[in-house]
């Protein structure tokens, strides 16, 4: 049996690069040292490798980029996890926005046009901003007018529920416009 192709079928090892150099990876001259229990300033790597050592924590290089890089002498376990929290944390705050999708076509008639404005409705009230746009098929490109008022018309019946947000506008064979939900009223 081929050793090679047993388990990781010939990809090298996967190897997880460090976010920050710690303690002997600081191949540095010196440092600018910050935080707690310490005297800033910029000291030689050595002398910061040894009052790390004797607080029994580690040396963590958090701004490589500066003129010295700037080190802090803390836990890394600890910071990394603390900073994998904030992270969390920013993510968790973010909005998703919900996009839903409503085609209609330039001849689109009375019942189609108000079973997707039922949809609309559903889709706002939840939360999502509602894509409605009007797909021009071969010679029907002819009627740019007719999918406009529809779009409008579209728009005036949902006037209560969002907002425009984009008015109707040409973009090749469709002509798009975006509603967000109004913000509910406090």
């Amino acid at each position: 049996m081929n050793p090679r192709k047993k388990g990781n079928k010939g990809r090298r090892p996967f190897k997880k690069e460090e976010q920050h150099r710690i303690n002997q990876n600081i191949k540095i001259a010196e440092v600018r040292l910050v935080g707690e229990n310490v005297e800033q300033g910029v000291y030689e790597t050595r002398e910061a490798l040894e009052l790390a050592k004797d607080q029994e924590l580690d040396l963590v290089e958090i701004s490589p980029k500066a003129v010295p890089p700037v080190c802090r002498i803390i836990d890394y376990k600890k910071f990394l996890y603390q900073q994998k929290k904030k992270q969390k944390e920013i993510k968790s705050k973010t909005v998703k926005v919900v996009v839903k999708e409503i085609r209609f076509g330039p001849n689109t008639d009375e019942h189609d046009f108000n079973f997707k404005l039922n949809h609309a409705k559903k889709f706002l009230e939840e939360g999502a901003k509602v894509k409605a746009y009007v797909f021009f098929k071969g010679r029907t490109i002819v009627f740019k007018d007719r999918g406009e008022i529809l779009l409008l018309k579209f728009a005036q019946e949902l006037e209560e529920l969002g907002k425009v947000e984009m008015l109707p506008k040409m973009e090749g064979k469709k002509m798009n416009m975006m509603l967000a939900p109004k913000a509910p009223k406090k």
